[in-house]
């Protein structure tokens, strides 16, 4: 499956739109840089994971929005792991990545 990044762009756009809030609030939210949110919404820029789930975090949704287009806002779970997430620093994100990749190839 290939990313259609101004795609997703325009998710994040929209979600950020539906609530309101203005580009540098969600930069300042989601601790991304000056102008790296207009980027991305425009399909300049391919956004990493980590910045994926900062955005979701910061604009309180799941990163399925971005990507596929749906939510799953019921999943307790997910907003509990992402609640986890937002306290993180970039290293400990890395380390959570890698782990979440690690435990989905687990038969458990």
């Amino acid at each position: 499956m290939e990313l259609d990044y101004k795609l997703i762009g325009k998710r994040i756009a929209g979600r950020r739109k539906q609530l309101g809030l203005k580009q540098n609030a969600v930069e300042e939210k989601a601790g991304i840089g000056y102008k790296y949110l207009s980027s991305i919404e425009r399909g300049f820029s391919i956004p990493s994971t980590e910045v994926i789930m900062r955005l979701a975090v910061a604009l309180d949704t799941t990163p399925d929005e971005f990507l596929v287009g749906s939510a799953r806002y019921e999943d307790e779970q997910w907003r509990s792991v992402a609640e986890q997430l937002r306290g993180m620093n970039e290293k400990q994100l890395i380390f959570a990545n890698k782990f979440l990749l690690w435990l989905k190839e687990q038969e458990l």
